[in-house]
């Protein structure tokens, strides 16, 4: 059976999609069978995969909403392995059309308990809030993967970030597990990054990942061209990143070793 992450932070422009997006194309390229679940209504994974979501007929919406299956939401994403069940606009109205509804924290957990074992991983693209589509993708994880910005005040918000998955174990999925912290967004030139790195890994210890995802000019554009930075810019920092951040999740899960062009040791801070 596979396992299923959800990629959550309540803050916007961490690398939530970035993350999800980079991340399942070097797992796929190790040879990983992966799904992408765009929950958030910007749909930026979608569009970040070269979908027009204008001409998109039905998603996750589809799902969450009317109980579609979710076998006839998938799409086969620009890599082999790579699939995507992709966002909508209409998916903005989901939380006020569900808030009347029995069970409705558990809405996507029941679609993806048909499709499971189809897939080693299911990355899940939460929006930037900790409303019902993420408490949804929550319920539904197995794990958690929390993109935390080299910035100020990104501690503060995974603290409030914690509190919500405490809440969740609690009422709603008690082996809700935290797979580990990424930092995104280093530059290795400011004392701040530095400091942010170092009071991450005083708290949360081996839950952060050793990889470090720098600052990338090349990340930025390849949503632009509907590519993932693995066909995008694979040479790139950002690109090399990422592919030893799959290198690095895979070990942590006892996977074996694969040689992918661009997987490397992990990407540390020092």
């Amino acid at each position: 059976m596979g396992q299923t992450i959800a990629c959550a932070n309540q803050k916007g422009g961490v690398g939530k999609t970035t993350t999800v997006i980079s991340l399942g194309s070097y797992l796929a390229l190790a040879g990983e069978r992966v799904l992408l679940i765009d929950l958030d209504p910007q749909g930026n994974a979608t569009s970040g995969l070269g979908f027009d979501r204008a001409s998109i007929d039905r998603s996750i919406y589809d799902g969450v909403v009317d109980g579609t299956d979710i076998a006839d939401l998938i799409m086969a994403g620009p890599l082999s392995g790579l699939d995507l069940v992709p966002s909508a606009i209409a998916l903005a109205g989901a939380e006020l059309e569900l808030a009347p509804v029995d069970g409705r924290e558990r809405r996507l957990a029941r679609l993806l308990a048909a499709i499971v074992d189809r897939y080693d991983y299911i990355l899940v693209d939460c929006p930037p809030a900790l409303g019902l589509l993420t408490v949804n993708a929550l319920t539904a994880a197995d794990a958690v993967l929390i993109p935390l910005q080299c910035e100020y005040y990104a501690l503060e918000g995974l603290t409030q970030l914690l509190a919500t998955l405490n809440l969740v174990r609690d009422h709603l999925n008690p082996d809700l597990a935290v797979k580990g912290v990424v930092l995104t967004m280093y530059d290795g030139r400011t004392n701040l990054s530095a400091g942010v790195a170092a009071e991450a890994r005083r708290h949360l210890g081996e839950r952060v990942f050793e990889t470090v995802i720098p600052r990338s000019v090349r990340l930025s554009e390849a949503p632009s061209h509907g590519l993932p930075i693995s066909r995008y810019a694979p040479d790139s920092t950002g690109a090399i990143a990422y592919a030893a951040l799959a290198a690095e999740l895979r070990a942590r899960d006892g996977r074996s070793v694969v040689n992918v062009h661009g997987m490397r040791e992990p990407v540390r801070v020092t």
